[in-house]
């Protein structure tokens, strides 16, 4: 199975996506989620192409992938995840992820790795949650 990368990035009033590894699929939105969309509607649209035209890793099985720069992940999940939250899942101070959230610095790799584990181990843990 193919999979294709999508970039997902904050612009100053709308997200913004794209195929890293797929030549001509491009979203956008006012959020996450209409960006997702635009790129699921772009896809089925270039789906309807001559066979030629479309690109290989859209025949067949294929699985997306989303990707965020820090700085969106940081803004989506603003109002969900306080700073304070992200300290606790991931060592790193809030002025910091502060900082990485309004783009005045960004995260070295390993700070990224830092906030990407410690959002997947929430994952984790909410998903082993039953009520």
């Amino acid at each position: 199975m193919k999979t294709i990368q999508i970039i997902i990035e904050r612009s100053s009033d709308s997200f913004g996506a794209y195929a890293k590894n797929v030549k001509g699929i491009y979203g956008a939105g006012d959020t996450v989620e209409e960006c997702k969309q635009s790129i699921l509607d772009a896809i089925e649209t270039i789906k309807t192409f001559d066979n030629d035209q479309i690109p290989a890793a859209l025949k067949g099985d294929y699985n997306l992938v989303y990707k965020f720069d820090t700085e969106s992940l940081l803004q989506y999940y603003k109002g969900i995840l306080s700073n304070s939250a992200i300290e606790r899942l991931t060592g790193i101070n809030q002025k910091l992820i502060h900082q990485y959230s309004t783009g005045l610095k960004k995260p070295r790799p390993a700070q990224r790795e830092k906030i990407q584990e410690g959002l997947h181990r929430l994952g984790r843990e909410l998903l082993e949650i039953e009520l």
